[in-house]
């Protein structure tokens, strides 16, 4: 989680006491890097090692 997201759902809580707040932002915070990491797959494709490649045996 980026810092100045951290500290802005921190200082919410810390002022609202409603830790619902905090939770929320943590959840925005998961589905950007859920978002950006599915655009990355998307554009490259899953590079994931399976052992299945037939040049490297």
């Amino acid at each position: 989680m980026d810092k100045t997201t951290k500290n802005l759902a921190w200082n919410t809580f810390k002022q609202t006491g409603n830790i619902d707040t905090f939770m929320e932002l943590i959840q925005v915070e998961n589905i950007e890097k859920n978002m950006a990491k599915n655009i990355e797959e998307m554009q490259y494709g899953n590079n994931k090692n399976e052992g299945d490649n037939p040049f490297g045996k």
